[in-house]
């Protein structure tokens, strides 16, 4: 008893250590009954603190860390190409593959977050690595002994950087990837757990903070996009970096100063261990009979949620095999109605939820292409700006690593256009609240992709034959950077549907406690996008070039054909379309029998307009 007062009297003053302690590992009875105490407690005052007063230290937090990372890495691809003279595909890959890495991470830090640390502990933790791994990569720009030799055409070529300079490059990179598997999956759901998501009020306060953190992710990509990009270009590399490694400092601060203020949601287990229980039990019950259809939701087994803000899923009939989970033999079920093992009876919540997860997958395999196209904007298209005329006038040149701030425009005017003039006038037609349902946002989506691949390709080959034809085959073809604009506008536009459609889609789609899987299935698309556009680079650069004829990606793109290249991403995107097409057609809606969207009990919106309307 002694142990339990100490800590509880500790904690007042230290509101950190206090959420750090009553999650630990100890097993103690004491400490047993103080986790109790704690949580129960809780219980109590759960959705009385934070709400709106908790958003300027998570709003805050959130716009500075994201303001830190982007300008960290939006000039990235320069930063290999010039600072560590990689050539134009390794330095392709290496960004790709760290992408890819970087967007699997939340996978497994959602998983550690729901079941050991909770996710305030996961964003403490994974802010400290992000931070770390900025220094690390600051001291690169800092330290001449880290980099290679700069390139100088009268000493020979350009010498690539020892394993030693590469080996801290990479641990940068993986500092900053595990940073990115606790933040990623974690900011999101901890800022909606500062909500009562059980009335009226508090999700339309959802949506609006949905707002504001799409807001202020834009803002960030604005400001790391121009200025930071610009202090790295014109400046100082060092200084260019060394700026977002500060805003990450202060991002890190600012959030453990409304400790106080936080709604603390402990970890309730990791929902793996549910989709394992709905397999294991469906298999052993495998040669069971199933009740009539009309029979099931009647006869299997249907016990009441244990919180009334879980949303109970009806009874479905697709992937019958799986409803052999839930059937009823004696002795599985305890006095109050719990199974007796979990891996032998499941109930048809367990059920449906799984099945909500395999729906969704093929959706999500579809967006890979289409986030393969999008990923270009960061490799190649930077590439292709080096060789063309950036000027602004005759003193102002735009950094290379600038021009994805078009996408983000096209992003930030074309939603509030969809949103007030295109949603309500197809709504007239359709009956949809949304205008269009999710499917076909997405879909929508996938084809503005394509045509933007389609542009890139047309932009390039004038790009090329600008350069030729002037003669400057080695040197930067006399047409305007802006020429750009029409695809990455496009790219723009594409994110706009399919990507912001796909965050929709995942958090209506999957269950109440899934919703850091849905943050972290969304950048597994991502990561699966990355590491597909390197595995293109890498057959492209190797069954091209033999012979006489160019490679499509030279390190020299006035001698390649990137064009062919763009072409080739188009193709894959129209077949990926039909792909598409066949999974929304067999794809049946959370909550429904017949696979018509309806207007379920959302917890979260992301634009005004449908929290308003509701």
């Amino acid at each position: 008893m002694e142990e339990v007062n100490m800590e509880k009297s500790s904690v007042k003053c230290f509101p950190f250590f206090y959420h750090m302690k009553c999650f630990s590992f100890s097993s103690s009875p004491a400490r047993k009954r103080m986790e109790k105490n704690i949580v129960d407690g809780a219980k109590q005052v759960e959705r009385k603190p934070g709400g709106w007063k908790s958003m300027p230290y998570v709003i805050g937090n959130e716009t500075f860390e994201k303001l830190a990372t982007l300008g960290l890495l939006a000039n990235f691809m320069v930063y290999l190409l010039t600072q560590y003279n990689l050539k134009q595909v390794s330095a392709t890959n290496v960004v790709n593959i760290w992408s890819g890495t970087t967007n699997f991470a939340p996978l497994l830090g959602a998983f550690i977050s729901d079941t050991y640390l909770g996710r305030f502990r996961t964003l403490v933790f994974a802010s400290l690595a992000s931070f770390l791994g900025m220094v690390t990569l600051t001291l690169t720009a800092l330290i001449r002994e880290l980099r290679p030799p700069s390139c100088n055409a009268d000493q020979g070529p350009c010498v690539g950087p020892s394993s030693e300079q590469l080996g801290v490059l990479y641990l940068a990179l993986g500092l900053l990837t595990i940073g990115a598997g606790g933040i990623r999956p974690c900011n999101l759901p901890f800022g909606v757990d500062q909500f009562d998501a059980t009335t009226e009020k508090g999700r339309k306060a959802i949506g609006s903070f949905f707002n504001w953190y799409y807001f202020t992710f834009t803002g960030s990509m604005m400001i790391a996009l121009t200025v930071v990009v610009y202090i790295q270009d014109s400046v100082s590399w060092a200084l260019g970096l060394g700026i977002p490694t500060l805003l990450m400092l202060c991002s890190i601060i600012l959030f453990l100063l409304g400790t106080k203020m936080y709604i603390y949601v402990p970890p309730e287990g990791s929902i793996f261990s549910g989709i394992a229980q709905v397999f294991v039990a469906a298999y052993k019950k495998r040669h069971l009979t199933l009740p009539p259809a009309d029979q099931q939701a009647s006869l299997l087994f249907d016990p009441s949620p244990k919180s009334s803000t879980i949303s109970m899923l009806p009874l479905t009939h697709q992937f019958s095999f799986l409803n052999k989970a839930a059937i009823v033999v004696n002795g599985e079920v305890n006095p109050d109605g719990t199974p007796v093992n979990p891996w032998r009876l499941c109930s048809i919540q367990h059920i449906e939820e799984l099945k909500c997860l395999i729906r969704i997958v093929p959706i999500c395999s579809s967006g890979i292409i289409c986030f393969t196209a999008m990923a270009q904007q960061g490799t190649f298209t930077v590439s292709q700006a080096l060789k063309m005329d950036r000027h602004l006038g005759p003193h102002f040149q735009i950094p290379a690593g600038s021009l994805s701030v078009i996408s983000m425009l096209a992003l930030t005017f074309w939603i509030p256009i969809y949103d007030r003039i295109l949603v309500p006038f197809a709504r007239k037609f359709t009956k949809q609240q949304g205008g269009i349902t999710l499917l076909q946002r997405i879909g929508t989506g996938i084809v503005v992709s394509i045509l933007s691949m389609v542009v890139a390709g047309l932009v390039e080959e004038k790009r090329r034959h600008s350069a030729i034809s002037s003669g400057r085959i080695d040197g930067i073809a006399p047409i305007s950077v802006l020429w750009l604009a029409p695809q990455l506008f496009l790219m723009g536009v594409a994110e706009a549907f399919n990507g912001i459609g796909q965050i929709e889609f995942y958090y209506k789609q999957f269950p109440e406690h899934m919703k850091s899987i849905a943050s972290a299935l969304f950048f597994c698309t991502m990561a699966c996008a990355s590491y597909l556009s390197s595995f293109i680079v890498a057959m492209v650069n190797k069954n091209t070039g033999k012979g006489s004829k160019p490679n499509w990606l030279d390190n020299n793109l006035n001698v390649g054909k990137l064009d062919y290249f763009y072409y080739v991403i188009a193709v894959m995107g129209a077949f990926n379309f039909v792909y598409f097409l066949v999974c929304a057609y067999f794809y049946r809606y959370k909550g429904t029998r017949e696979g018509v969207e309806e207007d379920v009990n959302v917890v979260i919106e992301l634009n005004v307009s449908k929290s308003s309307d509701n």
